[in-house]
């Protein structure tokens, strides 16, 4: 048992001061984030000290559950793929120009329409991917526009990491915690805390840079036309025949895997066919190496942990420390904030998703808020954040760790109790 911990300990302290102090190693040309080889290292050291065996392993991941990691990591790379080759094809960044268009030169006017630009599209696609798609836009306009862009910056983060608890595909955390859940019972109980949670935070960023959103806006507004209007459509249209189908998943008889995955090998597909047919393969072969491949040898790492640590006993001490009754909700709430800001919302998930085996569904919901809200608070939170945070050192934003946190810490305490107060009023009406 001491040895599984100790294994355990050491291999989130290790991911932990990877993202932090090296979160890129170069050898040669190529460049490797360090934090899922950690994980690797760990998931092959719990198997070579007995803390899980290789047969046992093999059986959790071909077992036919709900929670077998190889599917979930299916409904990820599905609606990720769909997502990137939308992007590929330019529809976010000529949705975002012909929104921001729309506000003229009221800052005010245009925070809001980014905000909620943002909070819609990442309710039907993925937190991870409209970070990182906006992001550069962001910095366009605004040096274009002569703003501030650091309110558009934080308003992005929150917007994509509130509003992305609205539906199980919105973060790769839900599609983890809520394995098995079926689609619209998940969207009834978190949409009020998507949407107050999401609100609370618009008024409070908006406040919080009141003076930097109230100065003119100078020329930038131009719209940007979409790249590839073929592509784009045909990725929208099975984004759109995905999300309805995942939606009716549990009356049709459909894994939601089988659909999310279906419908991402569609769009490659139809890329590589019709790419090859143009001349224009250039869309497929950028879109499929901006796939964030590292998290499936990441995922199945900490899998692999998690499952030795339940094979030590260890995450049932978890589950009896965290579950308190009536107050299993804020604990789990809270505990999953903390957590996801030590181990990093994607490990938190998968340990957690071993403790609440047998836990309330209060308590379930209450992690899905922690692993995606706790992205708030730190760079560390989520591998969005620490992407973000790359990004933008590369473009010479001065936004560090320090002045995220003293942001993020605000901005947290007043969207947990949003939070906990609209998933206590869906648990009492659901």
């Amino acid at each position: 048992m001491w040895l599984v911990l100790t294994i355990g300990i050491v291999v989130c302290v290790g991911i932990m001061v990877s993202v932090l102090l090296v979160p890129e190693i170069r050898i040669g040309k190529v460049r490797l984030a360090p934090y899922w080889v950690i994980a690797i290292i760990g998931a092959i050291a719990m198997v070579a000290c007995g803390g899980i065996s290789f047969p046992a392993l093999i059986s959790r991941f071909t077992e036919d559950t709900a929670v077998n990691p190889l599917k979930i990591l299916g409904v990820f790379f599905g609606m990720t793929v769909l997502s990137v080759f939308l992007d590929e094809a330019g529809f976010f960044a000529f949705l975002a120009s012909v929104a921001l268009n729309k506000a003229k030169n009221d800052q005010r006017k245009l925070f809001a329409v980014f905000y909620f630009t943002v909070a819609i599209l990442t309710v039907f696609t993925s937190n991870d991917i409209i970070i990182l798609t906006f992001t550069p836009f962001i910095l366009y306009f605004c040096r274009n526009a002569g703003i501030d862009c650091k309110p558009y910056l934080i308003a992005e983060f929150a917007a994509a990491n509130t509003f992305s608890m609205f539906l199980i595909i919105g973060n790769p955390t839900n599609i983890y915690l809520a394995a098995g859940q079926d689609f619209i019972h998940y969207a009834s109980i978190m949409a009020l805390p998507a949407l107050l949670t999401g609100l609370v935070c618009f008024f409070l960023i908006k406040r919080m840079f009141k003076k930097s959103l109230s100065e003119p806006i100078g020329e930038g507004g131009k719209i940007v036309p979409i790249k590839d209007k073929p592509l784009a459509f045909t990725a929208l249209a099975l984004l759109a025949t995905c999300t309805v189908m995942l939606a009716i998943s549990g009356y049709i008889g459909l894994e939601m895997w089988y659909i999310a995955l279906s419908g991402g090998l569609a769009i490659v597909i139809f890329a590589c066919i019709y790419g090859a047919a143009t001349k224009r393969m250039i869309f497929a072969i950028r879109g499929l190496r901006r796939i964030p491949w590292q998290i499936a040898p990441f995922l199945l790492s900490m899998f692999t942990i998690v499952a030795a640590l339940g094979e030590a006993g260890i995450t049932d001490s978890i589950a009896s420390f965290l579950n308190a009754g009536d107050l299993s909700v804020i604990i789990y709430l809270v505990a999953s904030v903390i957590g996801a800001n030590l181990l990093n919302n994607i490990p938190m998930s998968v340990l957690f998703g071993a403790v609440l085996t047998g836990g309330s569904e209060g308590a379930l919901y209450a992690t899905i808020i922690g692993s995606n809200v706790g992205a708030l608070l730190t760079t560390v939170g989520a591998l969005a954040g620490i992407m973000w945070s790359k990004m933008l050192k590369r473009e010479n934003v001065k936004y560090g760790f320090k002045e995220f946190v003293k942001y993020g810490a605000v901005i947290v305490a007043a969207a947990l109790p949003a939070a906990a107060l609209g998933l206590y009023v869906s648990l009492w009406i659901f």
